[in-house]
């Protein structure tokens, strides 16, 4: 009887570490996915802003004449 009060302790102090693990796991890619499209769109902006850059620049390269 004691053998499984202690298994049947066990197993749900594995599950509720597991759950805490998959949780913690989540949350960090969560957070990784965040930062990832910050990064892209500031990426983007800097794209964009070295493009009208470049086109004050040099005029010649815009079809407006």
């Amino acid at each position: 009887m004691l053998t499984f009060v202690a298994t049947s302790i066990l197993y749900v102090c594995g599950f509720i570490f597991l759950y805490g693990v998959i949780r913690l796991a989540v949350r960090h890619a969560l957070e990784d996915v965040e930062m990832r499209r910050v990064q892209a769109q500031r990426a983007e902006e800097m794209a964009a802003a070295r493009d009208r850059a470049l086109l004050e620049k040099h005029g010649f390269l815009n079809n407006n004449g």
